[in-house]
């Protein structure tokens, strides 16, 4: 942890969780995978956070466009079980799953310009099938099950195989969008198309609930937290050697 301010007053703090980048389990794939923020990491500390009794609010700082579903959900579902105020501060990016986080906070700060919203699922993959056939290559497909190989980027899809995947992204999207709409207390539905909207647009449909930057996020905490004085407390994980 490193602290902001000089200490004021240890029991009135201020706990400030960064979620930056892609969203991501593990380490993120690898030794050279891209940056992004581990959702282990964003729950422990969360949790941590909701078990010190000197914290007497949550900050969310995100600057994310979202990413995998799963770890998206697992922040989710760790937001919710908060009993002090949460307030989402969204930067310059909150979008798809960094959107579905701060919808499980208590109050989202945006700032006007920011991109915020995009409620949508989205899957693909690059397909070789013609290049292939171009350079008199064949994809012999030995399998048990009939779906085991669906998304191979050596074959084309079926229009069996393409239903079942879309059936698949169409639930995960509508399962995310009904958390939304139920975070918000709002039927999002209607900007639910993966469209994303600035700030000033996003306030203007429910999606956020105020304005702003750091200063509205720690104002709004201190209000919800019905505290005066307060200290920051940032939290962060360490950087290892390969790091």
């Amino acid at each position: 942890l490193s602290r902001s301010l000089p200490e004021l007053d240890k029991e009135n703090r201020i706990a400030v969780i960064p979620i930056k980048g892609m969203i991501v389990s593990g380490n993120g794939g690898g030794f050279f995978a891209q940056e992004g923020v581990n959702s282990a990491d964003v729950d422990s500390f969360i949790e941590a956070a909701n078990k010190d009794e000197n914290i007497k609010g949550i900050i969310l700082n995100i600057n994310s466009g979202g990413g995998a579903v799963v770890p998206s959900k697992e922040i989710v579902d760790v937001v919710k079980k908060v009993d002090k105020p949460v307030v989402a501060l969204i930067r310059d990016v909150g979008a798809s799953g960094a959107y579905w986080v701060a919808s499980a906070s208590d109050y989202i700060i945006a700032d006007p310009l920011s991109i915020t919203g995009s409620v949508g699922v989205a899957a693909g993959y690059l397909e070789f099938s013609d290049l292939l056939d171009q350079y008199g290559v064949k994809y012999q497909r030995l399998k048990g099950g009939m779906y085991k190989d669906v998304g191979t980027p050596y074959a084309n899809l079926t229009d069996v195989e393409r239903d079942l995947l879309q059936s698949k992204i169409s639930k995960i999207h509508q399962y995310f969008l009904e958390d939304v709409s139920k975070n918000r207390g709002k039927d999002l539905s209607k900007y639910a198309t993966g469209l994303f909207y600035l700030g000033t647009e996003a306030i203007e449909i429910g999606m956020i609930d105020g304005l702003g930057g750091k200063e509205e996020a720690i104002n709004k905490t201190i209000e919800l937290a019905n505290i005066t004085e307060y200290e920051l407390v940032f939290y962060k994980r360490e950087v290892s050697f390969f790091d």
